[in-house]
């Protein structure tokens, strides 16, 4: 890994100090693939544009989802897409029709052969017809190794051959999923930016049999059997104040180096809602964007939010640098403050923040009454990806956040 590393360096310098006459892309669709292992491949498809002052941009397709990238950098062959918000990045050479490098997360040592090729063409190849229709909902579980299984609910649409859909867990949802199935097999990905994800499974009438590889770095089996009644767990009982406890406290620093905590006068007889995140997560996005657009529709003069960052960052200023990059992208104007950097290991989270009985999941929300009392924890986010679900949500907060405003 660190001769990769060290080759990415090498390739990056060589990279910033040639700037010569730009060559281009072609203009139009593309499809693209990253090696999960030696033998699978997760594939993707994106469309290059270009505006009316030459400007380049990319819009990664997964099922409904439309990924706009906007920062590509172009020196003679060698070619820089930096994605939004998330720190990775796509490094590597190119020709007017052919892209082949890494797909790069520096802070985590990770590095994904990255492929593509200009043309339109079907995200997987179909070979035969579907032997059966995987719409419906799944019961699922996810073998983590050591740390044992862990429940998922599927919940998939299949027209012919293509399947859109995703797995909800307790912590979150895996994003939309585009695939198809194959026969009697299943195939399903998505690349956001951040996940580069890809589902594989033996699919009967009633059962999922398969793996599910997260990049090339660490891969897991599951199981699943059609189960239209199943439920997860209520997300608002995973995470509680532990006994003797009805308030919670900290004090972190934001990007400006004041200390920011629930004793502040900004916060004083106001509703708060203290998110649990990391900008590196793409369910934390969602929720982010879901806040910043209920702040817009709704008079808050009496909420506040608060966003406590646990970043896999290296380094405090690579830390406020994703904070900073994710305000001004997602427009975010509460504080993100700096809890932790170097690790989003929810341990340190748990030691963070003492009076929980554990943070199982980014993102977390913690709701907070204007006497400062915790009124409701919230584990995970449904995204849009979920639909049905994502509504229900959207009520729900919409429900809450009524009451504890009418509360004195």
């Amino acid at each position: 890994m660190k001769r990769i590393l060290v080759l990415v360096c090498s390739l990056s310098l060589l990279f910033f100090s040639c700037k010569e006459e730009k060559k281009q892309l072609a203009i139009g669709d593309w499809w693209g693939k990253m090696d999960v292992s030696s033998s699978k491949i997760l594939p993707f498809t994106f469309k290059v544009l270009e505006n009316h002052n030459g400007e380049l941009t990319i819009e990664i397709y997964n099922s409904n989802e439309v990924v706009i990238v906007d920062e590509i950098e172009i020196y003679n062959d060698s070619i820089r897409i930096k994605m939004p918000i998330f720190e990775g990045y796509v490094l590597g050479t190119f020709s007017e029709r052919t892209i082949e490098g890494n797909f790069i997360k520096e802070s985590l040592n990770r590095v994904v052969p990255f492929y593509a090729s200009y043309g339109k063409r079907d995200r997987f190849e179909v070979k035969s017809d579907a032997k059966t229709n995987v719409s419906g909902v799944w019961e699922a579980h996810f073998d983590d190794g050591d740390n044992g299984e862990y429940p998922a609910k599927g919940i998939f649409i299949q027209q012919n051959n293509r399947v859109t859909g995703t797995f909800r867990t307790e912590t979150g949802d895996y994003r939309y999923l585009e695939g198809v199935v194959d026969g009697d097999s299943l195939n399903l990905s998505t690349f956001d930016g951040a996940h580069v994800f890809l589902f594989t499974a033996k699919v009967t009438d009633s059962t999922l049999n398969g793996y599910f590889y997260s990049g090339n770095h660490y891969a897991e089996k599951f199981v699943a059997k059609r189960n239209e009644a199943f439920e997860l767990s209520d997300a608002s009982t995973l995470t509680f104040l532990k006994e003797g406890y009805h308030k919670i406290d900290f004090s972190f620093p934001d990007e400006n180096g004041t200390m920011i905590s629930l004793s502040d006068a900004r916060f004083k007889d106001k509703v708060v809602l203290a998110q649990i995140m990391g900008t590196w997560c793409p369910n934390c996005l969602d929720e982010t964007k879901f806040y910043v657009n209920y702040m817009k529709d709704h008079s808050m003069e009496d909420v506040e939010f608060v966003a406590l960052a646990f970043e896999y960052a290296k380094t405090k200023e690579k830390a406020f640098e994703g904070i900073k990059r994710l305000k001004n992208r997602v427009g975010v104007e509460y504080p993100i403050v700096l809890a932790q950097y170097g690790t989003s290991d929810k341990k340190i989270a748990n030691e963070k923040l003492p009076m929980l009985n554990h943070v199982i999941s980014y993102p977390t929300t913690i709701y907070i009454d204007k006497k400062g009392d915790v009124q409701k924890i919230h584990t995970g986010f449904n995204g849009p990806a979920t639909g049905d679900k994502h509504e229900e949500f959207k009520k729900e907060f919409d429900e809450t956040m009524k009451l504890l405003r009418s509360k004195k």
